[in-house]
C-alpha cells in the first residue's frame, strides 16, 4: 500500500520525525489503579468445575491525557498489519492460518474463547492466553469481538514472496513472538513475560527488581572486563561459532563463554542460572538460537554493554532499539574479532560504554514496564479488529477461557506464577495513546541510519585491525 503526503512535508520534519523514533529518551508513567475493585481468584471446593465470572463489573476509565504516548516502538504495529489495510480479513483468511497455529482465540464481548489445535512446547500457549485474560480483566470490556490465529512456534513462517507474486491471495494474518524482513508473521509480546516455569525464570515484573539489586552489586567499573555469554549452544551452529571465541592459549578474544546444560541445571535446582548474579560483566552478549530468544530483554537489564550479534529476528520491542545507543553491533561472520575489538573500545572510553549499557536498562524499565507490555497488547489487538470484515462468533469446539480455568488446576511453579502476575484491579486509566503509522520515507530514514551506524563502527573495527597488522 503506497501511503502519499503533502508535498510541502519537508525532509528535514521528515527526518526530525525518524530522530524521534530512533532516539526517544521520554520517561513513561505506569498506570495508577484504583481500589474500589478488586479481583479474587475463586477455586474454592464450592467451584471445582472453575467456571467462569458471569460478567467483569464495568469501570469508567479516564483517556491518558494527550502528552502520555505509548513509546515509539509501538509505531511498528501498524507496520505488521498494514499487509491487511487494503482488504481487510475475511473469515476464511483467519481459518488459512489454521495450519500451524497452536490455538484459536476469540474475544466476544469481553470474554476469551479458545480452540486448541495442538500443544505448544512448555507452557508458552499457556502462559500467552493468561497474559491476555489479564489484559482483558486490565481493561475489562473495552477490546472489541476479534477472532485471531496463534502460532507459539519459534520462527516466522508467512513469507512475502509467496504472497506478492501475481494473481496471488492474500496473506493468513498468524501471530507469534518473532518476524523478520522476509515474513509477514504479526508480532505479539511472548509468554515468559508472565513466567517461565521450565527453566526457573520469573514473571518480568518481579525479575526487574531481582536484576536491580544484581546490578546494584558490582559498579560497572569494577567489573570483570569480558564479554559473557552462556546459553545452549546446540539449538543453533551460530552459538555453536560463538563458542570458538573462548580465550586459548593463543589467543585472548575477550570473551567468557559458557554452555548451559538445562537438563543438569533443572536437577540442581538452578543454582548455576540466576539471571541477577550474572551481572558480573561489563558486557553481554545476545546472539539467536533457532530463532529469536526471549533472553534478549534479561541480558539488556544488567547496565553491561549489550554485543549483539547481528540478528535476523526481531521481537515486539526490539526495533525500537538503536545501535551505538543501546547495543554493540557484532558481526555475525566474524564474531571473535568483533567482540575483542568492541571490548577494548569500551574499555578505553568507559564513559561512553557505560552510557550505552544505561540506556539499555533504562529502556527496559521504562519503555518496556509491564504496563506498557499490556498496552502493546490492547493496541495491537484493537487495531487487528478494526481489519475484520466479519462478526466474530463463537467456534463449535471452542471452550471458555477465565483466570479460574487456568489457574484452579494448576500446580507448582505455573500455580505460582499465574498468582503473582493475576491482575488484581483494573486500569484506572486507558491505555496510553497509540502513536501514528511511520510513512515510508521516515522508515527509510530510520533503516538507514542504522545501517549507517553499523557501518560506522565496522570501519573502526577494520581500522583497529589494520593498524595490528602493520
Amino acid at each position: 500500500m503506497v501511503i502519499h503526503f503533502p508535498l510541502m512535508q519537508s525532509i528535514a520534519a521528515r527526518e526530525s520525525s525518524a530522530e524521534s523514533i530512533l532516539a526517544s529518551k521520554e520517561c513513561h508513567k505506569p498506570h495508577l489503579k484504583k481500589t474500589r475493585i478488586h479481583y479474587s481468584l475463586n477455586c474454592a471446593t464450592t467451584n471445582q468445575t472453575q467456571t467462569c465470572p458471569e460478567n467483569l463489573a464495568l469501570v469508567d476509565q479516564e483517556p491518558q491525557s494527550p502528552s502520555l504516548m505509548c513509546p515509539d516502538y509501538f509505531r511498528w504495529m501498524h507496520e505488521d498489519l498494514r499487509p491487511w489495510k487494503e482488504t481487510g480479513i475475511t473469515m476464511e483468511m483467519v481459518e488459512s492460518a489454521r495450519t500451524t497455529a497452536n490455538f484459536r482465540l476469540v474475544i466476544l464481548n469481553g470474554k476469551a474463547f479458545v480452540e486448541i489445535y495442538s500443544k505448544a512446547f512448555q507452557t508458552r500457549d499457556v502462559f500467552t492466553l493468561w497474559g491476555i485474560l489479564q489484559l482483558l480483566k486490565l481493561y475489562p470490556k473495552k477490546l472489541p469481538d476479534l477472532d485471531l490465529m496463534f502460532d507459539c512456534d519459534d520462527t516466522p513462517i508467512i513469507f512475502k514472496d509467496s504472497y506478492t507474486r501475481p494473481n496471488a491471495t492474500v496473506p493468513p494474518p498468524l501471530f507469534r513472538y518473532c518476524g523478520d524482513d522476509a515474513t509477514l508473521d504479526i508480532v505479539f509480546p511472548d509468554w515468559s513475560f508472565w513466567g517461565w516455569p521450565e527453566v526457573n525464570i520469573k514473571p518480568w515484573d518481579f525479575l526487574l527488581e531481582e536484576l536491580k539489586e544484581g546490578n546494584d552489586k558490582v559498579k560497572w567499573t569494577e567489573r570483570e572486563p569480558f564479554a559473557y555469554w552462556k546459553g545452549n549452544p546446540g539449538v543453533a551452529k551460530t552459538r555453536q561459532d560463538l563458542l570458538k571465541c573462548n580465550a586459548t592459549d593463543k589467543v585472548d578474544w575477550n570473551a567468557r563463554l559458557y554452555a548451559q546444560d538445562w537438563g543438569a541445571e533443572i536437577k540442581k535446582g538452578f543454582k548455576q542460572s540466576n539471571l541477577a548474579d550474572q551481572c558480573i560483566h561489563r558486557y553481554k552478549i545476545y546472539i539467536e538460537g533457532r530463532g529469536w530468544s526471549v533472553s534478549e530483554k534479561y541480558i539488556m537489564t544488567c547496565d553491561s554493554v549489550t554485543l549483539i550479534v547481528k540478528p535476523r529476528y526481531y521481537d515486539h520491542f526490539t526495533r525500537g532499539l538503536v545501535p551505538m545507543q543501546h547495543y554493540w553491533p557484532i558481526k555475525d561472520y566474524d564474531k571473535c574479532r568483533s567482540i575483542k575489538f568492541a571490548v577494548e573500545w569500551g574499555n578505553s572510553h568507559t564513559e561512553k560504554a557505560k552510557e550505552i549499557g544505561k540506556a539499555a536498562t533504562n529502556f527496559m524499565y521504562e519503555d518496556l514496564a509491564m504496563d506498557y507490555v499490556y498496552d502493546y497488547m490492547f493496541h495491537l489487538l484493537n487495531e487487528y479488529a478494526k481489519l475484520l470484515k466479519y462478526k466474530p462468533t463463537k467456534p463449535t469446539k471452542a471452550i471458555e477461557f477465565c483466570s479460574e480455568t487456568m489457574a484452579c488446576t494448576a500446580d507448582g511453579l505455573v500455580r505460582k506464577f499465574m498468582e503473582d502476575t493475576m491482575v488484581r484491579t483494573p486500569s484506572d486509566a486507558m491505555p496510553c495513546n497509540l502513536p501514528s503509522p511511520m510513512d515510508p520515507r521516515t522508515r527509510l530514514t530510520i533503516d538507514k541510519r542504522k545501517e549507517e551506524s553499523v557501518k560506522r563502527v565496522e570501519l573502526r573495527e577494520k581500522k583497529y585491525w589494520d593498524d595490528l597488522t602493520k
